[in-house]
C-alpha cells in the first residue's frame, strides 16, 4: 500500500483531496492516483506513480506500507513536488502548442517592453524559475497568503484550481494586504531599498524575500510586479507571459473615462485620481474557465500591481481577454477595470486661473495602444492589441462598447480643420538639448487669431508630473486660411537634468486659444529620451562549466562627469544572482571605460547576459547579449 499526502500543520484527508491510498499493481491507469511496480530485484523496489490531472499542487510525502503475516511496516520514501501540467490534456492549464509551452512555461529568460508608444524600449529579464530553491519559495508564497492563514485545509483543497492559485499569486506579489513580496514606490526617492529599474530578474527578489523571513522587498513598479508574478506562475506550471499596454488608463471611479487637467499655461495638473500611464504591465496566464459561460477559456489578465482592490484586497484577475474584447464586463474577475485600461476615453479640461474649468477635448483612441509581449521563440515584439479590442469604429467594436455601456464611444469626431500637432526628432538623446515643434494648421476659409502656450514637464512613467523644465512665453499668432505656422520650444539639458526620472520621459503640451470663438486646441506628446548604449563582448569559448569573460564597454556621451558608477551583471543559467564588479568613481565626458566580468555558465543553450549601469547622473542604462552555450563534453 502506497500513501501520498500534502504536508501542512493539519491532518491531510482523502475527502479534501490532500491524501491518497493505493495498492501496488502491475500497470498504471491514467488520471487517478495509482502506483505500479516497475521492478523488484533483491532489496530494491522501483515504483511508478500516476496522479490525477486535478490533483492539488504542492509538496507530497510518500509512504509505503508493507504487510507480512499480519504485521505492517511503514517506510518513508521521501517527498515529491506536484505542479500543474500544461502537457496533460485533462489539466486545466493544458496548452496545445509545444512552441508556446517552451516559451510560456520553460523559458527562464525573456524580454519586457517599456518606454512610450512611439519609442518602445526592450529590457531583458531573468525569470529564473528553475534556479535553485525557487520552487520552494514559490510554494512558500502560497503558504503566506491570507487564505492559507485563515483556513489551511480549505486552501490546500483548492490548490488544483489555477483560477484560485493565480488570484492568490497576484495578491501575494504585492505586500499591501499580507506578507507579500514587493512594496511599490512611484516616487523618485528609493532610500531604504533599490530603484525598481535596478532589478534585472526575479531570482534576487524572491531569494531576498525568503531569506529575510518574508519581509517585503523594496521597491517594485508595474513591470517588476508582473515579472515576479510571471516567474511564480511559470514555476507552478501555469503558462504565463508578460504584457505591456501603452497609454494605459487607470480608471478609479469606473466610469470608463479618464479626466486630465491643465492650467492656462499648458502645465499638467494632478487634480484627478484617474491617470494615463505611458505604459503599464501585467501578465496573461492560460487556463480553462469552467466558472464562466463557454468561450472564455484561454488567456486571462492577471495584474499584481496594487492599484484598486478586488473583493477587499489588492489583486486583479483572472479576467478573460476574450471577454474584454467583447465588452462582457459582468464576468469574473475585474473585467471593467481592465476594459477601461485599454478602452477608456480621455477627457481634457482647461482650468482657468479663477478655478473654473472647461472641457476642451475628448480622445477616443489614445488609450490601449501597441499591447506587446515577447514573440514565441524569438526576441521580436509581438503586437497583440487585436486580442483586446476590435478596430476603432468597426461594427464589432461598436457592439462591444454598447455591451460595456460605452455608448459615447460610438460618436465619431468631426473632421478637424483647425488643429495643432507636436513633432520632435525620432531619436532624442539623454544629455542633449531637445527641440520640439508645434504646428498650428488652419484649413478653414477664415483667418484664425490665437494665443499659443508651450510647456515641457519631466514626468513619471505613470503620467504624474515631476517638474516644469521649459516653457515659452505665451504670444499671439495669426494663421491665414489654408495656412500652417510652426513654433519651436527649446528644452536644454541643463533644465531637465535634475528632475528627469530613470524612465527619461518628458511631456510636451501645446495649447492654443482662438479668440473669436474661444476655441481651445491642445496637443500632448511624451518624449522618451534614449540612453547611450552599453556594448557587451564575450571572450572565450561559450561552453557549459567553462569560464567566460564578458567585456563591457561604455562611453560617456553626457556633458557632465558621471560619478559613482556601478555595473550589475546577471543571467539565468550564467550567474548565480546579480554580480557587481568594481565600481567606477568618475567617467569624464567622452571618456570610455572598459571592464571584464568572469562567469561560468551552468546551463547550455541560448542564454541572455544582462548588464545594468547606474550613476548619480545617469540611471538604468541597460543592455543584453544572447550567448549560445555548448553542452559540456560527454
Amino acid at each position: 500500500m502506497l500513501t501520498t499526502s500534502t504536508r501542512g500543520g493539519w491532518v491531510p484527508s482523502e475527502t479534501a483531496g490532500t491524501k491518497a491510498k493505493m495498492s501496488l499493481s502491475n500497470t498504471l491507469v491514467a488520471n487517478k492516483w495509482n502506483a505500479a511496480v516497475v521492478s523488484n530485484i533483491g532489496n530494491k523496489l522501483s515504483l511508478s506513480i500516476c496522479s490525477p490531472a486535478n490533483a492539488k499542487i504542492g509538496f507530497y510525502t510518500l509512504t509505503l506500507q508493507c504487510t507480512t503475516q499480519g504485521q505492517s511496516a511503514w517506510f518513508d520514501l521521501g517527498q515529491i513536488i506536484l505542479l500543474f501540467n500544461p502537457w496533460c490534456p485533462d489539466d486545466a492549464v493544458f496548452l496545445d502548442d509545444e512552441n508556446q509551452r517552451k516559451e510560456y512555461v520553460l523559458n527562464d529568460q525573456g524580454l519586457l517592453f517599456q518606454g512610450s508608444k512611439n519609442h518602445i524600449v526592450t529590457m531583458a529579464w531573468n525569470f529564473g524559475q528553475f534556479e535553485y530553491g525557487i520552487v520552494d519559495i514559490c510554494l512558500k508564497v502560497l503558504d503566506n497568503s491570507l487564505n492559507f492563514k485563515e483556513n489551511q485545509e480549505e486552501d490546500y483543497s483548492r490548490r488544483n484550481d489555477p483560477i484560485y492559485i493565480s488570484r492568490i499569486v497576484t495578491a501575494m506579489v504585492n505586500c499591501n494586504d499580507d506578507k507579500g513580496i514587493l512594496l511599490g514606490n512611484w516616487s523618485s526617492d528609493y532610500s531604504g531599498g533599490k530603484s525598481p529599474l535596478s532589478w534585472n530578474g526575479s531570482v534576487s527578489i524572491l531569494r531576498q524575500w525568503n531569506r529575510f523571513d518574508c519581509q517585503r522587498v523594496c521597491y517594485g513598479q508595474c513591470w517588476v510586479f508582473a515579472a515576479v508574478a510571471c516567474t511564480v506562475l511559470r514555476c507552478l506550471g501555469i503558462p504565463t507571459r508578460h504584457i505591456t499596454n501603452f497609454n494605459s488608463a487607470h480608471d478609479t471611479d469606473e466610469n470608463l473615462r479618464v479626466d486630465s487637467f491643465i492650467d492656462e499655461n499648458g502645465k499638467r495638473l494632478g487634480k484627478s485620481k484617474d491617470s494615463i500611464w505611458n505604459f503599464h504591465c501585467w501578465v496573461e496566464s492560460w487556463m480553462a474557465r469552467p466558472d464562466l459561460k463557454p468561450g472564455y477559456d484561454g488567456w486571462q489578465v492577471l495584474d499584481p500591481t496594487p492599484q484598486e482592490k478586488s473583493e477587499g484586497i489588492y489583486c486583479c484577475g483572472p479576467a478573460p481577454v476574450k471577454a474584454i474584447k467583447e465588452g462582457d464586463i459582468n464576468q469574473k474577475f475585474d473585467i471593467p477595470f481592465v476594459f477601461a485600461e485599454v478602452n477608456a476615453d480621455v477627457v481634457s479640461w482647461l482650468v482657468h486661473n479663477d478655478g473654473s474649468k472647461k472641457q476642451i477635448h475628448v480622445n477616443h483612441q489614445l488609450v490601449g495602444q501597441k499591447i506587446s509581449t515577447k514573440a514565441v521563440g524569438s526576441d521580436e515584439r509581438e503586437d497583440i492589441t487585436n486580442n483586446y479590442k476590435y478596430e476603432e469604429g468597426s461594427e464589432e467594436g461598436n457592439k462591444a462598447f454598447v455591451k460595456a455601456d460605452m455608448k459615447n464611444k460610438l460618436s465619431k469626431e468631426p473632421e478637424q480643420k483647425f488643429f495643432i500637432k507636436l513633432r520632435a526628432q525620432k531619436v532624442n538623446m539623454n544629455g542633449a538639448d531637445l527641440e520640439v515643434c508645434a504646428i498650428v494648421t488652419n484649413n478653414t476659409s477664415e483667418v484664425k487669431k490665437c494665443k499659443l502656450y508651450l510647456c515641457a514637464q519631466t514626468i513619471m512613467y505613470n503620467g504624474q508630473p515631476v517638474s516644469e523644465c521649459a516653457w515659452k512665453q505665451p504670444h499671439d499668432i495669426e494663421i491665414g486660411p489654408q495656412e500652417a505656422k510652426t513654433e519651436t520650444l527649446q528644452v536644454p539639458y541643463s533644465n531637465y537634468r535634475r528632475t528627469l526620472t530613470e524612465h527619461n520621459q518628458i511631456l510636451i503640451v501645446a495649447l492654443a486659444v482662438e479668440y473669436a470663438a474661444n476655441e481651445v486646441l491642445i496637443s500632448k506628446k511624451v518624449i522618451t529620451l534614449q540612453n547611450a548604449e552599453l556594448h557587451i563582448k564575450v571572450l572565450g569559448e561559450p561552453k557549459q562549466f567553462h569560464e567566460l569573460i564578458a567585456e563591457i564597454t561604455f562611453s560617456n556621451p553626457m556633458p557632465v562627469d558621471l560619478c559613482n558608477g556601478t555595473f550589475m551583471v546577471e543571467g539565468a543559467g550564467l550567474t548565480e544572482e546579480q554580480s557587481i564588479p568594481c565600481p567606477v568613481s568618475v567617467i569624464k565626458p567622452g571618456q570610455e571605460v572598459k571592464l571584464r566580468v568572469k562567469f561560468s555558465p551552468q546551463k547550455h543553450g541560448l542564454r541572455k547576459l544582462t548588464v545594468d549601469f547606474n550613476t548619480d547622473e545617469l540611471k538604468a542604462v541597460k543592455s543584453f547579449k544572447n550567448i549560445i552555450i555548448r553542452p559540456m563534453d560527454k
